[in-house]
């Protein structure tokens, strides 16, 4: 059985995915064989493995780090949120249940054996299990049946790096009123702690260091100064979406309630020629967009109605009358058809709502997910690979003009005007060749931009990164 160490952060977006990515890729470099898991995830942003199951995106891209394929084993509770207050729970990466969040709590000790099962698979075949937390260990009402922190770390007797982040500010009172909180059995399982995201002159935060083992006893094993690119990475959280670029080619997205598989549009914010402009609610769809994507969401018949509320659907109709484009990925894709269909109620309640009838196809709900990796190729010829993961199918005349061929068929649908398209492959952007071809016949300028090999050169300097600034050596020694 190999070692394991768990980082936890004293709160959501403290870089907990970025430095296990990191860790993992600094093992890897130092010759271990290593394998990254968390055990509980809460993200719509999520990933196929080649397998055919779900896991949240940045252990997707932690399995990269790890240069091994992507496994349910790595995420073995996902919780995508369709609401306020339910989520889809995806254990082992299959859907289970539909939960409410009061349920949840209550479902969540049932989980603690897959959780468990998983773990240990991973364990037995590697030298390393680097695992992430979920949030924070000092969210005390959740403590109960935890499976996400430090109910999982005791459990599994696993030791923890706690992670703060100096850049929202107080970050002496996060570590000391962690310590103050938490129980003393939780405490006793945190064997040190570390510091990111910092701007500035080092040195001057070395009295931060002291004062922070003086208040809680926990040795300080580096502060971590602000990692650039990690904005180049693929992000999980939907915090971390943000607008980029600063390219002539202006490429508009409305900001969903439900927004999933944002990362799409990552390869995109790395094309020198283009902008990417997040829309946040309450904002109109830009006049001088050249081209609007609508993204994919967990709910679409909500997100379609959270796009009426704002209005974009009349923006989205000035920008075609001004001879604007629109792609439509996933929920997306569905949003543009004339209606959509849910008799089951597996999107939310059971009906039919009319969609903004921008494609001349029918989409109809489901409960069976379609989940899978596919490679073929777009309309324009160019190699197109990516992944489905959706709920329902959409059929209807615009479809006789697919928008890629797979070797399952035709997939897609383009209008006859060429001025709107949808798809329901996720990742596209990701192929190379069709990138630069989607790009050029827009009449942008393209980078030779390899994106695989360049997120591979990012964890590669992000590992380097840590071994500057971090006690790797102490930290992997704590492992057991």
């Amino acid at each position: 059985m190999g070692k394991a160490i768990m980082v936890q952060g004293t709160g959501s977006n403290v870089g907990k995915s970025v430095l296990v990515a990191g860790l993992c890729r600094a093992a890897l470099n130092r010759g271990l064989t290593v394998r990254p898991f968390k055990p509980q995830n809460m993200s719509n942003n999520a990933a196929v493995t080649p397998k055919g199951g779900e896991i949240g995106r940045a252990q997707a891209l932690q399995a990269i780090a790890c240069k091994v394929e992507a496994h349910v084993d790595m995420n073995p509770v996902l919780l995508k949120p369709m609401s306020e207050t339910g989520s889809q729970v995806v254990v082992q990466g299959q859907v289970r249940t539909v939960s409410k969040g009061r349920d949840y709590a209550n479902l969540k000790g049932t989980l603690a054996d897959a959780v468990h099962e998983s773990f240990n698979r991973l364990k037995a075949g590697c030298d390393l299990v680097v695992v992430e937390g979920a949030g924070s260990p000092a969210e005390t009402n959740l403590r109960t049946n935890d499976i996400a922190n430090m109910g999982f770390a005791r459990a599994a007797d696993i030791p923890v790096l706690l992670v703060g982040d100096i850049d929202r500010g107080g970050v002496i009172a996060q570590m000391a009123g962690h310590k103050a909180v938490m129980e003393q059995g939780d405490v006793d399982q945190v064997v040190a702690c570390a510091i990111n995201k910092f701007r500035g002159d080092i040195s001057l935060f070395a009295e931060g260091e002291r004062d922070i083992e003086r208040f809680t006893g926990w040795p300080v094993l580096g502060t971590i100064p602000w990692f650039v690119d990690a904005t180049r990475l693929p992000a999980e959280d939907a915090l971390e979406i943000r607008s980029a670029g600063a390219g002539d080619y202006k490429i508009a997205v409305p900001r969903l309630a439900r927004i999933a598989n944002f990362d799409d549009l990552d390869p995109l914010k790395l094309e020198p020629g283009v902008t990417i402009d997040m829309v946040e609610p309450g904002r109109a769809l830009p006049g001088d967009a050249d081209l609007v994507i609508l993204p994919g969401s967990k709910s679409t018949a909500g997100d379609l109605a959270f796009l009426r509320a704002q209005g974009w659907d009349i923006d989205l109709e000035a920008h075609l009358r001004r001879g604007g484009h629109v792609l439509g990925i996933c929920g997306g894709y569905q949003m543009l058809g004339q209606t959509i269909s849910d008799p089951q109620g597996v999107d939310g309640t059971p009906g039919e709502v009319a969609g903004l009838g921008h494609l001349d196809i029918h989409t109809v709900m489901a409960p069976k997910k379609t989940l899978g990796l596919s490679e073929g190729q777009a309309a324009d010829g160019s190699p197109i690979r990516g992944y489905e993961i959706h709920m329902g199918e959409s059929t209807g005349p615009d479809c006789a003009r697919p928008f890629a061929h797979l070797p399952t068929g035709p997939e897609g649908a383009v209008n006859v005007s060429g001025t709107v398209a949808g798809t329901y492959l996720h990742g596209l952007f990701s192929s190379d060749a069709f990138r630069r071809s989607f790009l050029q016949q827009r009449g942008v300028a393209t980078a030779n931009l390899d994106y695989d090999v360049e997120i591979d050169r990012i964890l590669d300097d992000l590992a380097r990164h840590l071994e500057a600034h971090l006690d790797l050596d102490r930290l992997f020694a704590l492992a057991r």
